[in-house]
């Protein structure tokens, strides 16, 4: 990419110059969706409890409400030969391959701690790390994109992560039933498939992310209206980097405040379903009762061959499900920015999180325990009738997630200030955490003390979530610059 006569308006991309921006996205979403799908199966071999659970999913929310508005706010102020938001991209990716790596040896590696609390600590650390680069990523394409062209950007992401996640979540069932690597996993043990898939995921997200780094040459400070480095004091104390931060929280721009309550509804749904799917699909489908879920129940019994060949194949079945919503998002991102085009944003969005609330609760039907051969074409596998119907809710799941993955980012973007891009998007992330953090600590007692750990229920509280998110849409202003830039 070409250096340009400084000016306001960015010179148009072509189609491969927006692939190479987002491409990296690609393999953290592949490492993402390897934690999403398995983090709870990890956890749960190492001997976590359904309640407890969700609380350790804490530190996913937790590490993005610290890391993003950091990170975002030292990006719009870093330069170096790497660029502005790369470094931050390649640190975050070097460091979450690394926790990918030792996550599943969990049960081999902690000597003086125990291997659930090690799961843990390498969790965090992934946590952190992918937060690290998903920030400057959403300001990269900010950065780099004209206006006119920011929705096809941010579509072009959204397949991209999709891709990533399609391939990501599915690794664990190919290293099953097409290698030949064992699934099932006594506890206190990570199967052998699923420690494979993060070694796998950690070169792929590595690769991907230096293949941005090199093929992308930003756009330098004060060049296209993007923020100088010496628009801000290279040297302030805490408070008043603090007072600063907490202004501009205060003013943030109305229609990030707007976009705040569709985000609380469809995070708190989201990860719901990213901690609970397994557990759900076992006991609803499978037929795995709640109590060989119950670390303490397990310390007192060995677990029958047939129940830990339902777990985990349930297991490897969340992958296959999680990559097909993650397809459907892939192939509804390609048509996302003309239906918006034609239809309006907030039509668009409001109706793909209908249609993501809908999918949730669909799922209550699906109890058929006929076994079933399916042919997915790399193998043949046999499962319950219930879980391949689940292919059905998918496509409500993957339309939702490729509009919540795009249409907020693209409706706020033309309503914050260009020299704060990074960290007003990284307060935006707020928006992502609080909802995660508020359901991590309600949910498990929720699923304890009302459902009885019937986990079945606590999907259905996600989709009648997920279908509030959709009327939150109706009062979020879009095309409206709600701010001015700040001086």
């Amino acid at each position: 990419m070409t250096t340009a006569v400084p000016t306001q308006h960015k010179p148009k991309l072509n189609f491969w110059q927006i692939w190479n921006i987002s491409f990296g996205f690609l393999g953290v979403q592949f490492g993402f969706a390897l934690q999403n799908a398995n983090a709870s199966r990890i956890l749960s071999d190492l001997g976590a409890d359904l309640h407890s659970l969700s609380l350790f999913w804490l530190v996913a929310p937790v590490m993005g409400l610290l890391i993003q508005p950091i990170v975002g706010s030292a990006s719009d102020r870093t330069w170096n030969k790497i660029g502005r938001r790369s470094p931050y991209i390649l640190l975050g990716g070097a460091a979450a391959a690394i926790g990918m790596l030792l996550m599943p040896n969990s049960a081999t590696l902690a000597s003086f701690i125990t291997p659930l609390f090690f799961g843990a600590m390498m969790l965090a650390v992934m946590d952190a790390s992918f937060n690290v680069a998903f920030q400057p990523f959403r300001a990269l394409v900010s950065d780099m994109v004209p206006d006119e062209q920011r929705t096809l950007g941010y579509s072009i992401q959204s397949f991209l992560i999709n891709i990533g996640a399609v391939c990501g979540s599915i690794l664990p069932f190919v290293l099953t039933n097409v290698i030949g690597l064992e699934n099932t996993a006594q506890t206190g043990e990570v199967a052998p498939s699923v420690i494979w898939a993060f070694y796998i995921g950690a070169s792929v997200m590595f690769g991907s992310v230096l293949w941005t780094v090199l093929r992308t040459k930003e756009y330098a400070p004060g060049e296209y209206g993007l923020a100088p480095l010496d628009a801000v004091p290279a040297q302030r104390s805490i408070l008043t980097k603090m007072s600063e931060f907490l202004g501009l929280m205060k003013s943030m721009p109305t229609t990030m405040k707007q976009l705040a309550f569709v985000q609380f509804f469809s995070w708190f749904a989201l990860f719901i379903m990213w901690v609970y799917t397994m557990p759900a699909i076992a006991q609803h489908i499978w037929g795995v009762e709640a109590k060989w879920f119950d670390p303490d129940y397990l310390s007192m019994t060995e677990i029958p061959a047939h129940i830990a060949a339902a777990k985990g194949t349930a297991g490897d079945w969340v992958g296959i499900i999680f990559a097909a919503y993650s397809l459907f998002a892939a192939v509804f991102s390609i048509f996302l920015a003309k239906i918006a085009k034609k239809f309006g944003r907030k039509l668009t969005y409001s109706l793909s999180l209908i249609a993501g609330g809908l999918g949730y609760l669909s799922i209550f039907f699906l109890q058929d325990a006929t076994i079933t051969t399916v042919n997915l074409y790399i193998t043949q596998i046999d499962v319950p009738q219930g879980a391949v119907s689940l292919f059905i809710p998918m496509i409500g799941v993957g339309i939702a997630w490729a509009a919540i993955l795009a249409m907020p980012y693209a409706i706020l973007a033309g309503s914050i200030p260009i020299k704060q891009t990074g960290v007003y998007m990284g307060i935006f992330n707020f928006t992502i955490a609080a909802p995660q953090i508020i359901s991590g600590i309600f949910a498990g007692w929720i699923l304890t003390a009302v459902f009885d750990n019937q986990a079945i229920y606590i999907l259905m509280m996600a989709g009648a979530s997920m279908i509030l998110a959709a009327l939150a849409v109706y009062f979020v202003k879009d095309g409206v610059n709600t701010q001015t830039s700040s001086s």
